[in-house]
């Protein structure tokens, strides 16, 4: 099957080869070791080929058997030189290229670990996936495949000539000629190829994704009978993917038999020629036996050469690509206040390293001095503007304050700001003006690691991790202990569902939880966000996914997962906030009520609308 040539180049080749110098210096001795290698490898080849004038006018023709044989030892022991560097090259090669792409993925992950969320908001998720997959592929099949073999075919190229210009320069005005045609004929149908590569490569990914679309949405097409319909389309796309393939491998496929043909032409000229120089005393008959082998191998490393340059850009496109997500901005952080374990004697805190289940904030002070301030989870907004884009303001002088054990609940539209101001909380996102406090600290003066390890949360959309239930609900806290694990599961009331499983604790989760209901998995989540042990907790329409029975059968855990802890919900469901202690309804980023629900209740203003069902929620 022929190999697929895409038209990807890349728009900067001199910065990428800058960026991707750093990953091929860490390797330099190798890849020096590799192309010497490779160029004894190649050498010997063009030597054992030039050395047959030699066989011929000083063994053959004077009938020299015995020193004949002796040559030819001597030739076995080069060539068997030449076949040990092939292997040895060849072997250095393959370790030296994936340590080279483990090097570049290893970087490209750290460095996705590292970047906002901010990045992930404004890139697919397909895109990024790709610099893993088919860029880095690119990479590694360059390496592999073509960094050894564009030397030999230089080589091979450059010497072939020089060798047949000092055996016979007539000669070789002919075969340079036929190499030109070649080369021009070998761009000509490689640039129609990617031309027709590219579209099918298009068509490819359109058909698939319909495909994927259908069987995702298999149901909904046989309630609306639309079955024709669909195959109607299929083959119209199938059909688009199977022209583009036909003239893709018709042009491909035609780049070898012309070049081999164009290769025959020139042979049997040169040969033609050739022996009418011999006849005339012009050349000598050993010198003819080795042009003739040169010019039977003339239409390889032009091929060959050509075909991996292709390549070899291609590579430096997915490169380029990858080191675009590399140069990326990282995530900011400047805080120099840090969790620490504590110990209470006489009312004052001392740092510890023991697990005494307190926690305090070390707030180091521009006199030298730290400070140690206890972990209670008081959490304000002092005039909070903000907006994923600069020149749209999403929240608009946002004041709120949750102390301590406080329940906060927002309602209100899609779009209103109920998520962005838990975004801001554990500083997914900076704000553009006022500031948010925890504990009287400004957030932006505490590490972001550590200001996340004091919050959970438990999102709308679960995700659960490939490996067992028990591992997916320690993901909130890794060194929990079974009894912790099992006790976060209780609390959350997914230890009943849990024991019914064949394997309890030790189910394998795959797929996201493929194997379990939508319920069963939001509880999981909210059992790993308890797990943690937070003083905050953020519930994202936590119980979106569960019915209302469920609900009510979590919601004495639930109660006793949040006590003592400053909790911040977010819920369409009205009934799963009427116990909160302040109530915020936003409308277009601004809180336009709040108080508890009897307080709102009585207001009769938006909060009223929406719980009596006079105005319903977007």
């Amino acid at each position: 099957m022929a190999r697929q040539i895409t038209n990807a180049k890349p728009r900067d080749m001199m910065k990428t080869l800058s960026s991707f110098k750093k990953y091929m210096g860490n390797h330099k001795y190798a890849l020096l070791s590799v192309s010497l290698l490779v160029i004894m490898s190649t050498g010997v080849n063009l030597w054992g080929t030039f050395q047959i004038r030699t066989i011929v006018n000083h063994y053959i023709l004077p009938r020299d058997f015995q020193g004949l044989i002796s040559f030819l030892i001597f030739m076995a022991c080069i060539y068997a030189i030449g076949a040990t560097s092939t292997a040895i090259y060849k072997q250095l090669m393959v370790h030296t290229s994936q340590k080279i792409v483990e090097e570049m993925r290893q970087d490209l992950f750290c460095k996705m670990q590292k970047l906002p969320l901010r990045y992930f908001d404004s890139n697919a998720h397909g895109n990024i996936m790709s610099h893993f997959t088919n860029d880095l592929d690119t990479v590694q099949d360059a390496l592999n495949n073509c960094f050894d073999n564009l030397i030999q075919s230089f080589i091979m190229i450059v010497g072939t000539l020089i060798l047949i210009f000092i055996l016979n320069w007539q000669l070789s005005l002919i075969v340079l000629g036929c190499m030109i045609v070649m080369y021009f004929i070998i761009q000509y149908l490689s640039h129609r190829s990617k031309y027709y590569f590219t579209h099918q490569q298009a068509a490819m990914g359109q058909l698939n994704g319909f495909i994927e679309e259908m069987v995702d949405g298999v149901k909904v097409v046989k309630v609306f009978n639309h079955e024709q319909k669909n195959i109607d389309e299929f083959n119209k796309r199938n059909q688009a993917l199977q022209y583009a393939s036909t003239e893709a491998l018709t042009y491909s496929g035609r780049t070898i038999p012309t070049v081999v043909s164009i290769s025959y032409f020139n042979y049997a000229v040169v040969a033609c020629v050739g022996g009418f120089f011999t006849i005339a005393g012009m050349m000598d008959l050993g010198s003819l036996s080795s042009y003739l082998i040169f010019v039977r191998q003339t239409a390889q490393p032009v091929n060959q050469f050509t075909q991996q340059l292709n390549f070899v850009l291609a590579a430096m496109a997915g490169a380029e690509r990858i080191f675009e997500m590399m140069n990326e901005i990282e995530e900011v952080d400047e805080g120099q206040v840090t969790l620490t374990r504590v110990r209470e004697r006489n009312d004052v805190l001392y740092e510890c390293q023991e697990h005494t289940g307190l926690w305090a904030w070390r707030h180091p002070r521009p006199d030298g001095s730290v400070e140690l301030v206890p972990l209670k989870g008081d959490v304000r907004f002092h005039d909070v503007v903000f907006g994923y884009d600069s020149e749209v303001t999403i929240l608009k002088d946002i004041n709120l304050f949750a102390k301590p054990g406080q329940k906060i609940a927002f309602v209100g539209s899609t779009g209103a700001g109920k998520t962005t101001i838990t975004n801001l909380i554990n500083r997914f996102y900076d704000i553009h003006s006022g500031s948010i406090t925890y504990d009287g600290i400004d957030i932006k003066l505490i590490k972001k690691n550590d200001l996340r390890k004091s919050i959970s949360i438990v999102l709308q959309d679960t995700h659960l991790f490939t490996g067992t239930i028990a591992d997916n609900i320690r993901y909130g806290k890794l060194d929990a202990t079974m009894d912790e694990v099992i006790e976060a599961a209780k609390l959350a009331n997914a230890h009943s569902f849990i024991k019914r499983l064949p394997n309890g604790y030790e189910t394998m989760l795959t797929g996201d939880g493929a194997n379990l209901s939508q319920g069963q998995r939001q509880l999981l989540a909210i059992a790993r966000a308890a797990i943690a042990n937070p003083p905050v907790l953020i519930l994202d329409e936590a119980t979106s996914s569960i019915d209302t029975r469920t609900e009510k059968l979590i919601e004495k855990g639930m109660d006793r997962l949040m006590e003592n802890r400053t909790v911040f919900v977010i819920a369409h469901r009205l009934s799963t906030v009427r116990n909160s202690n302040a109530i915020m309804v936003l409308d277009h980023g601004q809180i336009i009520e709040r108080g508890s629900h009897d307080e709102l209740i009585e207001q009769r203003g938006r909060y009223y609308q929406l719980y009596t069902g006079q105005f319903e929620l977007d």
